[in-house]
């Protein structure tokens, strides 16, 4: 199996999926074939229903959290769809195996007053400080990922009419920015990226070096100025993505405009934020309430 194993890598690496997700994919089946292997079961062709269900077991036993072992039920139907197409077998084992219900949890969102004391954070006039403030500006403005922020290039700024236009898995959606956030790209892009920016560079957001900001470099400005900021509070690219969603609802936004904005595909993602306004009226009326 382990030429079998190779070839599928080669497969999902010529995916549409994200490389976090082909990561996490192929590490799921390689403990699933390592189980076989332990089963002493020596082909695919000799497993079925039932051999998926001891190995979702095992998982679970092992204290596994749902939303992992959801995942490897997904792998494992995947691997079991790629070895269909190979004629391998005619059935897929894995897919009338029911993933665990997930409970979305509450997420984590700074108040109005943190976020502004957050981003305040990159406030001096070198240049690490002005693109910074530019990156944290938009990213709390328009409610994107982390992902998002840094595979945006220059003429996805439209700062006439204030929009970026964001892509994400081939599809694309338009998002406005505030006065604060076009005003901090067009300092970004006036004064700092013209004069450290590569040569034919696209990318809008770049490192001191001139090329294309990475993942794990954002990363490491947002945990930077979240010590800065002492905030009492765990703050990630995400916080603020959660936190965009939850002010524009105080504020009266409708869901289902958030939902664009964010590039939800499904409405429950979004109206998850609806408990996190939930609990503060709850926290509110049970603090000021005389009988509460």
């Amino acid at each position: 199996m382990v030429k079998l194993l190779g070839q599928y890598r080669t497969y999902l690496n010529k995916s549409n999926m994200r490389k976090n997700t082909v990561a996490a994919y192929f590490s799921d089946v390689e403990g699933y074939v390592d189980y076989l292997y332990e089963k002493r079961i020596k082909s695919v062709k000799k497993t079925d229903k039932k051999t998926v269900s001891s190995y979702i077991k095992r998982l679970e036993k092992q204290g596994k959290s749902q939303s992992t072992i959801a995942r490897n039920i997904a792998s494992v139907r995947y691997f079991y769809d790629y070895l269909m197409s190979l004629g391998m077998i005619k059935e897929n084992p894995a897919l009338k195996i029911k993933p665990p219900k997930i409970e979305k949890e509450i997420p984590d969102t700074l108040t109005s007053e943190e976020v502004t004391k957050f981003l305040e954070q990159p406030s001096g006039s070198e240049p690490k400080s002005i693109r910074d403030r530019a990156m944290l500006e938009v990213l709390y403005a328009t409610g994107i990922r982390a992902s998002e922020l840094i595979e945006l290039n220059v003429n996805d700024v439209n700062s006439g009419i204030g929009y970026i236009r964001c892509r994400r898995d081939g599809d694309e959606r338009i998002i406005p920015l505030g006065k604060p956030s076009m005003a901090a790209i067009e300092n970004y892009l006036n004064v700092i990226r013209k004069n450290i920016a590569k040569e034919n560079e696209q990318a809008l957001f770049v490192n001191m070096n001139g090329t294309r900001m990475t993942r794990q470099g954002f990363w490491k400005i947002v945990k930077f100025y979240a010590q800065s900021a002492g905030i009492d509070k765990k703050i990630t690219p995400h916080t603020l993505r959660h936190s965009f969603a939850v002010h524009l609802l105080e504020n009266g936004a409708d869901i289902h405009s958030i939902q664009t904005m964010m590039g939800h595909s499904d409405i429950s993602s979004t109206q998850m934020y609806m408990k996190v306004i939930n609990k503060k009226l709850k926290d509110i009326y049970t603090k000021a309430h005389p009988r509460a």
